[in-house]
Formats: C-alpha cells, structure tokens, sequence
C-alpha cells in the first residue's frame, strides 16, 4: 500500500492519539482537530477509521522489514545480526513512540478481522528476520540448541513486546535504547554460547 505524505501525517496523528486516549479516543472528529483539519479532509485520505488503522499498521510492517533487510550485514557474525536487529526496532520506536500503541493495544484486536490480519502480518515480519538468524546462529555453534529455534523465537519476541510495553506504562519516560540494549545482552546470557 502506497501512503502519501499527508497520509502519513494523519497515520503519525492517529497513533498519538492511540498513545493519548486508547481505542476509543480515535474518532474521525478526534484526528480532524489533531491535524487543524476538517472531518471531510480527512475522508478524502481515508474511509473510515479502520482504514487509518490499517494504514499505520501496514507502514509499520512495511517500514519494518524495509529497515530490518537494509540492516542485515552477512560480514556479521550472527550474535552481531541479533543485536543489530534489535537495536534497530529500539531506535526506530524511541524516534516514533506513537506507533509503539498501535502494535501493543489489545483494544487494537477487538475492532476488525482485517486489523488482526494486518497485526499477524507485523508479527510475520518480525518472525521473517529473527527466527532464520536464530536457525544460523545454532547450525553455527553461536545460540544454544537446547531450546528450538521456534521457542526461541516466541521468547525473544516476548521479552521485546513487554519491554516495549513497560516503556508505554511508564509513558515512555525512561530510555527504551538504554534498557534495550540491557535486555538484548541478557537475552544473549541466556541463548549465546561463549
């Protein structure tokens, strides 16, 4: 899906309402005053609001595995690459905090069958670059082959979606790349063999 810059604008808007007020508080009437816009202009972006939902989520996917591919260096050792690749979600979300709702909303599931799809489709880019690194890294005698790779998987992406979500709780106060980039060394205490 191609988005246009004013598009854009009105997904960033959306998500920091998500951020604000939940679910509930995104209302066309809501994002108009957020953008200084009339209602009507932004129907002319966008349906409905779950069209601006999907929107966001569908940047956000696309804009993920973008990043994650432009980051995926084969000089480097597959312990670098895990470490990369989190660092890469730990910046791009300090930078944009309003998308970190979007993905983390449990209120987000409940609005469409469409927008749940469009959430697997995020998670399906996540698994796309993390479980084959996890796969390398253990034919390659760097992660531990005691857990299986698809445990591994659901672990690591676990330990980052509470990690995100204790950064929202705590309204994003504290340094999500500094506590990161802990968690990211603890994870590799655990399934990195030295």
């Amino acid at each position: 899906m191609e988005i246009s810059a004013k598009q854009l604008e009105i997904i960033k808007a959306a998500g920091r309402i998500l951020t604000a007020s939940g679910v509930s508080g995104l209302t066309i009437k809501e994002l108009a005053k957020e953008m200084q816009f009339s209602e009507s202009a932004i129907y002319r972006h966008f349906e409905s609001k779950e069209e601006i939902v999907l929107a966001l989520l569908d940047f956000l996917a696309t804009n993920m595995d973008e990043r994650l591919t432009a980051s995926h260096s084969i000089n480097e050792n597959q312990k670098e690459q895990f470490i990369q690749l989190f660092q890469n979600q730990y910046s791009f979300f300090k930078q944009n905090p309003h998308f970190v709702v979007a993905v983390f909303s449990d209120g987000l599931m409940k609005e469409s069958q469409r927008i749940n799809e469009m959430i697997y489709k995020i998670m399906s880019v996540k698994i796309k670059h993390l479980k084959p690194l996890l796969i390398e890294g253990q034919q390659s005698g760097v992660f531990t082959k005691v857990i299986s790779a698809d445990d591994l998987t659901h672990i690591v992406m676990g330990t980052f979606r509470l990690q995100m979500y204790k950064w929202r709780m705590a309204e994003f106060q504290f340094d999500i790349e500094i506590e990161g980039n802990k968690m990211i060394q603890s994870i590799l205490t655990l399934i990195h063999i030295n």
